[in-house]
């Protein structure tokens, strides 16, 4: 099944201002009557009051996800889901035709012909003895005002009770294991996608069931330290990271938010196809990341060095 990745994040939050504001300052564009925040590719995060009719239930937890809306890339992809998931369950049809229904978690899912702009942007370019120059002579990496915005909708992570059924459901749907953490869960990979994951499972007590975290893709990992910086400065809180991650290879940086998750910046992601080999590994913080690093205010040569 042709899924290609997510197309846009449902929240229902007690302070839609602080949150909204939040998404902007992350880089973010807000549309229509600002409830919508997307990315350059048109990705994006719905920010509603948690109070709004039009929103799904509530879990029934902590969580403030309300729903996960996937693209795929035409109708032919949106009726092999419809066909296959009314085998066990409701689906229903949106007049703003989204396919719906809640997967075997309690998740509510959407399904959608994917509506992504081109970016047009090229990525990180690099210098490296022994290749080709990435950057014209006098063309520079970095400066202070550079660009530095989210993308595309990269991944959301779940805390799941049971993480095995769970992966089941979804590789009903096309969705294939790239890399698991033993005991943990599983990174998936839709179909249509080659990157490494664009959902990651969690098993975890029930009563935790929700969302841990998402992210948006930036253009290098120059972006990342960049935007985060950037976003430290506007005050808000440093989680984890910078550093790079191990299964996928992303660079990451992850910051506390007020939609009751976490919220990350990533780039880089490794590419898979049919023919990789998922890795089984342990969870440990040697497994997770190949280094971190910890954000501290600027300084100089000549500063005091503490």
């Amino acid at each position: 099944m042709n899924i290609i990745g997510l197309q846009y994040l449902v929240f229902g939050v007690d302070d839609v201002g602080a949150c909204r504001q939040y998404m902007l300052d992350y880089g973010l564009s807000a549309v229509g009557d600002g409830s919508r925040l997307e990315a350059l590719d048109g990705t994006a995060v719905v920010i509603l009051d948690k109070a709004d009719p039009a929103l799904p239930p509530s879990m029934g937890t902590a969580s403030t996800l309300r729903e996960t809306v996937y693209a795929v890339a035409d109708e032919q992809a949106l009726l092999a889901i419809e066909q296959e998931l009314r085998t066990d369950r409701d689906v229903t049809r949106g007049s703003d035709g989204v396919l719906r229904c809640v997967d075997d978690m309690g998740f509510a899912l959407g399904f959608q012909i994917a509506e992504r702009r081109p970016i047009g942007i090229g990525a990180e370019a690099i210098n490296a003895p022994g290749d080709i120059a990435g950057r014209q002579v006098n063309q520079l990496g970095a400066y202070k005002d550079m660009p530095a915005l989210p993308r595309s909708l990269s991944h959301v992570v779940y805390f799941v009770p049971d993480s095995a059924k769970a992966e089941a459901f979804y590789a009903r749907l096309g969705f294939i294991c790239t890399d698991r953490f033993q005991e943990l869960g599983p990174f998936l990979r839709p179909a249509g996608s080659h990157d490494h994951h664009c959902l990651f499972l969690i098993q975890t007590p029930a009563f935790m069931k929700g969302i841990e975290h998402f992210t948006f893709h930036m253009g290098g990992p120059t972006e990342v330290m960049m935007a985060g910086t950037r976003f430290v400065e506007k005050g808000y809180t440093s989680f984890w990271g910078p550093g790079r991650h191990q299964l996928g290879s992303n660079w990451f940086w992850y910051f506390n938010s007020p939609l009751g998750c976490h919220v990350e910046y990533d780039a880089d992601m490794d590419q898979h196809d049919d023919s990789w080999v998922a890795r089984e590994v342990n969870i440990s913080a040697d497994s997770s990341q190949y280094f971190l690093f910890e954000h501290r205010e600027k300084w100089a040569p000549g500063g005091d060095p503490h």
